[in-house]
């Protein structure tokens, strides 16, 4: 299942020509992703009260075509792959009433951990929050 989060692009996210900054993108994606959870019925919050952690372990985007000062963009994420003790989000990104022209898309791989930052398995009541949405890939895990 996709989210969908639409956002207004700042003037503190932008440059001196009033471009986004390709920075910000990542700032969007991460809004996206603890979204995505409180979609599914968890929110990041509840997952940290629980023990668990999603650090980012890689981050990537390319980028297609800039937005600038108050753009409206939107953000949609859903989980790629799931994999052991991993998990892949992916992310498009566009300006609002322009689904069919991607400004940007990407990807952020995570590890479960605990409190410790000790990497551990993806717990049950996780996988039931996303069955059937996404399947463990190698290139992606």
């Amino acid at each position: 299942m996709k989210s969908r989060l639409a956002l207004r692009v700042r003037y503190a996210e932008t440059d001196q020509m009033g471009v986004a900054h390709h920075g910000s993108y990542f700032i969007w994606m991460e809004a996206a992703r603890t979204e995505l959870l409180r979609e599914q019925g968890l929110s990041y919050r509840e997952l940290e009260e629980r023990g668990y952690f999603l650090p980012v372990r890689e981050a990537h985007l390319r980028y297609r075509r800039n937005v600038q000062y108050d753009d409206r963009v939107i953000v949609e994420s859903w989980l790629s792959a799931l994999g052991g003790a991993s998990l892949v989000i992916a992310y498009s990104i566009f300006r609002e009433g322009e689904e069919n022209s991607i400004i940007a898309e990407g990807q952020t791989r995570h590890a479960f951990t605990d409190r410790s930052g000790r990497v551990v398995r993806v717990p049950g009541f996780f996988k039931d929050l996303f069955k059937g949405e996404a399947s463990p890939s190698a290139a992606e895990l």
